[in-house]
């Protein structure tokens, strides 16, 4: 594939997709990853299998994959990578789905029949990793899909293997909202207003009282309100933002990690690292290191 450096020195990998295609199939047995940390402007969904011990990381997620791993990412610009790490695998087997899809409300995904995969797309601008028993019912399908010779056949059969997925339960998204620069979306125009109003006060003291007064509730009812449709306590939210945005700042500047602590709504650097390694898995200036690692510097 073609590669093209980045602003943020991040590889921007040149799809093989044309103007008139809609998919790009790359079905590979490899013996370790050695492509660096990327973004490209086309859809991906990429399967991997026999690769205990690879690191995956998409945007400010950072994770150790076990034998399977299925990932969709929809963003034009989050950044990823699934690196060797301690796999000893010598026959990884990877499949790489890259693909053009018009998400307006007015083409095809937009419409009715094709509502679930519309909110899956959404959805996987922040990646969105799937668990065991949804990769098994497409697995036969993935294994065949890059022996179709047809067009039109190989892309009907990509478009059931998103249905089967858009229809599964138990995906997760990787990367938080504030990292992946994702517009924040809701249903209830009272969470809508509390989030917005998180995402631009991030950086300072934020109390219950405030925000369940933004929504016109008792901080009891607001906080019961809000684990109800965002699955999250208040402070959980709050933590996920500060450190996607502490995650961005680690990736995009050369601030330091006491900097970038106050300048996410954190007054103890102590507290502050410990946060960030219990939702990250690894300290700040190891996540640092972790990209500087993977990243082609120009």
């Amino acid at each position: 594939m073609k590669q093209e450096p980045s602003n943020e020195h991040v590889l921007h990998e040149i799809s093989p997709l044309g103007e008139n295609d809609i998919l790009y199939i790359a079905d590979r047995h490899k013996k370790e990853f050695t492509y660096p940390i990327h973004n490209h402007q086309v859809f991906e969904l990429n399967f991997v299998e026999h690769a205990t011990g690879v690191r995956r990381i998409v945007g400010d997620s950072n994770e150790v994959i076990g034998e399977y791993d299925l990932v969709l990412i929809t963003s034009l610009e989050l950044e990823h990578v699934w690196m060797q790490n301690e796999c000893q695998t010598d026959d990884i087997h990877e499949i790489t789905v890259q693909f053009r899809f018009n998400l307006s409300n007015d083409g095809i995904f937009g419409k009715n029949p094709f509502k679930h995969i519309y909110h899956m797309l959404n959805e996987a601008r922040k990646g969105l990793v799937f668990p065991m028993e949804t990769i098994m019912k497409v697995y036969n399908q993935l294994q065949e899909l890059s022996s179709i010779t047809d067009r039109f056949e190989a892309f009907i059969s990509f478009l059931r293997i998103l249905n089967v997925l858009a229809n599964s339960e138990g995906a997760r998204t990787l990367a938080t909202t504030s990292y992946a620069k994702v517009v924040i979306e809701e249903h209830s125009s009272r969470i809508l207003k509390v989030k917005n109003y998180i995402n631009k006060n991030y950086n300072k003291d934020l109390k219950l009282k405030t925000l369940s007064e933004l929504a016109c509730m008792s901080e009891t009812a607001f906080s019961r309100f809000f684990k109800l449709h965002t699955g999250r306590t208040v402070s959980e939210y709050i933590i996920d933002i500060r450190l996607g945005y502490a995650a961005r700042m680690l990736v995009d500047t050369n601030k330091s990690v006491a900097d970038i602590c106050y300048l996410c709504g954190y007054n103890n650097l102590s507290n502050f690292n410990r946060v960030f390694k219990r939702k990250k898995g690894c300290a700040p200036t190891e996540f640092r290191e972790y990209y500087h690692k993977t990243k082609i510097i120009v």
